[in-house]
């Protein structure tokens, strides 16, 4: 299992720099296809999708899409009355076939659009900032990096559950051994690249952003381990082998790219 876990994780890096490198179009594409794979892992797992009843998760998917349309014509701006429109549109389709849904499955299409589309674009929305090359690779180094950090150190030292219910492997130990891990490699990264960034003093906000994002993507972790948790599912999709699905690899990185992009403008 781990050399299926290693070899599938070398490959999501190596689609990483493929992607964020050049950004532009082929980030966005990237962003666009990896959110709408996500967006119906959760809704198969929520029950919204379903084979003979597809209306609402289309709805869903096609307000998704077309969100992404803004960003790429640089009109995110508008992005709350798109939202705005969105849920009109699930709640029309809701209204009009009803009984054919219940109230939970609207509810759920629309938190779905913001959950996983419009929080994974912040990927793409760091990366056109000013250092955005720079700056994006953070949303990783800080998620990816806290999970690696705080599996370690918890298996060293852990001895205090963080969450015994729903996550009882997780440690406070290893919480902040991930936090403090991903602080360190932030600043590590800052300092290799300082010469190329226009920030003051990279090292210390790299380290702090990086430290702030850490605390968050725990959160979208147990997040989605509680959802999986109500609708009794280990994985959202085998998309990954030894990893699951989309939402089981960016469960983190959900929450911490929009954290690096509004801390990066507030601190940089």
């Amino acid at each position: 299992m781990f050399a299926v876990r290693l070899r599938s994780s070398i490959i999501i890096m190596a689609v990483a720099l493929l992607t964020i490198i050049p950004g532009g179009y082929v980030l966005w594409g990237t962003a666009l296809t990896v959110s709408l794979i996500g967006l119906g892992e959760l809704y198969r797992a929520v029950g919204v999708w379903k084979k003979n009843d597809m209306g609402l998760a289309l709805t869903g998917i096609l307000a998704a899409a077309f969100y992404y349309v803004l960003l790429l014509l640089g009109l995110e701006e508008y992005s709350t009355i798109y939202l705005v429109f969105a849920m009109a549109a699930i709640l029309a389709v809701y209204v009009f076939t009803f009984p054919r849904y219940r109230a939970e499955q609207a509810m759920a299409a629309f938190f779905g659009i913001v959950y996983v589309c419009v929080m994974l674009s912040y990927i793409y929305l760091t990366r056109r900032m000013e250092d955005g090359a720079f700056l994006v690779w953070l949303i990783f180094i800080c998620s990816w990096g806290c999970d690696t950090c705080a599996y370690c150190v918890g298996i060293l030292i852990g001895k205090h559950k963080m969450s015994p219910v729903l996550s009882p492997k997780k440690s406070v130990e290893g919480a902040v051994g991930g936090v403090l891990g991903a602080a360190l490699l932030g600043a590590i990264y800052a300092a290799i690249v300082g010469a190329h960034l226009e920030a003051e003093n990279p090292v210390i906000s790299y380290a702090v952003i990086c430290a702030a994002g850490a605390l968050i993507s725990m959160i979208g972790d147990l997040a989605a381990s509680a959802i999986k948790r109500n609708h009794d599912i280990k994985d959202y999709g085998t998309l990954i082998p030894g990893h699951g699905g989309i939402l089981d690899r960016f469960d983190s990185v959900i929450f911490t790219a929009p954290v690096i992009y509004f801390l990066s403008n507030l601190m940089i």
